[in-house]
């Protein structure tokens, strides 16, 4: 298998040089039935990817890239449990969590359905009022304490589905260490009505301890007896002894298991807060809508396979075109956190230089991915992506149907979409150009002067994928997509997705650096020259 993956990678690299030269436009104006053979629909998503450089056959060289892979062998090990994750020996069976079977062949299907029917009661019961604070009035707000795959995923999916939460019930999420954020937070909620869900798979990780402890002292600072805190906290964790020992009752602990990784977990427990803010049955249509997404990834062949066809298409683009960054640009104010959200699933999930062997990897992993909403976007950074020097592949996602209710407003954002990447794969030419501005009456002299500046080479490639409407279960589909995109990239890469450990080495120096700024002799002698300077001017800070 490994010399017939060589071989497509040569095979690849001689596809890339025929094509050096391929115009998308040409070939969309060629070819009537490219639209319809690049075009995609699974899970309530369409994926057009027509806007790309590539043809027929490239395609087919990308697809036997996958075929050499394994891909399909391999996705189906992950799904059956396999340890996948092989440096630390542990499955990655996020996608037992989700659909109504809740991954029924697998033995840990008992506890994922025992693990629901604990968040179904807790959310129901502070959304029907029978949970009380301690002064017995029902609650109001819900904190979420997390950071990274604790924060992230159930942050951004409030986000995307805030219609769907009731009055007198609003969702705040804190991570970060800053004091600010969660003071912030707090400024303008009633101790006595709100909430906290403190989510750690270890119950160790600094930043949420630390604001963990400030949010139990504003409870007992406000008057909350020490006996009535299990009114007021729950937790996520696998690490239920240290849950309680902070305490939370360990009836308000749910579980997590080793084989959700942080990135994944947002299926998991980690999605109490959604649970309680947006109502458990839209959170299981979210799991509803990933497990549709999931059952096309493993079903469906290569060359109609969603997930696959984006994963290749991004190794087209990073290997082969030099493409270092990727736009993820969301045609909805309510997917602002999309790229934010994304940005720890793949980066962290394939910013890897070794293979799974523990070898160097012979091309470049993972590149950048970015974006924000359109049509923010189209007032800053777009200027690069249609006039800049470097190519940047770009995945336009757009709900075709709003819940606002200024529809004739809304049609305006959904044509700005729909032009921008027209206008990507079209661009100006320099003739365009002379004749746009010889329209407007501009002299000959001033035509010829200016002309230059408006070119755009165009040429540059996107897909978009879009759906009817932002709903629980399109929104779970399209968050499984980009799992399933980011799994099958490590694949091609034939690197572990599933590991994470250059977050470790940052947090490590962190402490020592911490205990330098207490005074710790030996831990300043740890640090660097800058690093100590820094540290000497903090304590003189602190000093004055």
């Amino acid at each position: 298998m490994e010399s017939a993956a060589a071989t497509a990678w040569l095979d690849l690299a001689r596809e890339r040089e025929r094509l050096e030269t391929f115009d998308m436009r040409s070939a969309a104006a060629t070819d009537p039935g490219r639209i319809a053979r690049y075009r995609l629909e699974a899970a309530g998503l369409s994926l057009d990817y027509s806007r790309n450089r590539l043809d027929d056959a490239a395609l087919a060289a990308l697809l036997a890239l996958a075929t050499a892979s394994d891909t399909q062998g391999r996705l189906r090990a992950q799904f059956g449990g396999a340890h996948v994750n092989l440096t630390e020996g542990r499955a990655a069976l996020h996608t037992a969590l989700r659909g109504s079977d809740a991954g029924q062949a697998l033995p840990q299907s008992a506890d994922v359905r025992a693990m629901r029917e604990r968040m179904a009661g807790i959310a129901g019961r502070i959304r029907s009022g029978e949970w009380v604070g301690w002064r017995g009035g029902r609650i109001r707000a819900v904190v979420n304490i997390g950071i990274g795959g604790s924060h992230l995923g159930p942050c951004f999916v409030a986000d995307a589905l805030a219609h769907l939460q009731p009055a007198g019930l609003s969702l705040h999420f804190v991570s970060n260490v800053d004091p600010r954020d969660l003071e912030d937070t707090l400024r303008a909620l009633d101790p006595a009505s709100t909430f906290f869900v403190i989510a750690s798979k270890t119950f160790g990780t600094l930043e949420t301890l630390q604001n963990a402890t400030a949010a139990r002292e504003w409870l007992l600072a406000a008057g909350c007896p020490p006996d009535a805190l299990s009114r007021h906290l729950a937790g996520v964790s696998a690490n239920v002894p240290r849950a309680v020992d902070f305490g939370i009752a360990a009836d308000n602990v749910l579980p997590m298991w080793d084989w959700v990784g942080g990135r994944y977990s947002l299926w998991s427990s980690i999605g109490l807060p959604l649970a309680i803010g947006l109502g458990m049955d839209a959170f299981e249509a979210l799991l509803s809508g990933a497990h549709r997404m999931d059952t096309h990834a493993l079903e469906a062949p290569l060359h109609a396979n969603m997930p696959v066809l984006l994963a290749l298409l991004s190794v087209w683009y990073r290997n082969f075109w030099d493409a270092a960054t990727h736009a993820v640009l969301p045609y909805d104010q309510r997917l602002a956190r999309l790229p934010e959200f994304l940005q720890q699933l793949v980066m962290e999930s394939n910013g890897k230089s070794v293979d799974r062997q523990g070898l160097p990897l012979p091309r470049h992993s993972s590149g950048v991915l970015w974006g924000t909403a359109g049509t923010n976007g189209q007032h800053s950074f777009h200027q690069m992506l249609h006039q800049g020097s470097s190519m940047v592949p770009v995945d336009f996602v757009l709900p075709l149907e709003t819940h606002a209710s200024r529809r004739a407003q809304h049609a305006y954002l959904v044509a700005n979409g729909i032009a921008q990447a027209q206008a990507l794969m079209q661009g100006r030419t320099l003739e365009d150009a002379r004749a746009e501005l010889a329209a407007r009456g501009m002299s000959a002299v001033e035509t010829e002067r200016l002309a230059p500046h408006l070119v755009m080479p165009g040429n540059r490639p996107s897909n978009t994928i879009s759906m009817h409407r932002l709903d629980p279960a399109t929104l779970g589909a399209l968050l499984a997509l980009y799992e399933h995109r980011t799994a099958v990239e490590g694949i091609l890469w034939n690197l572990n997705s599933f590991d994470q450990f250059g977050v470790e080495l940052g947090k490590q120096i962190g402490e020592t650096v911490h205990r330098a700024m207490c005074g710790d002799a030996a831990s300043v002698g740890a640090l660097d020259a800058a690093a100590a300077a820094l540290v000497g001017q903090w304590a003189a800070i602190q000093r004055s």
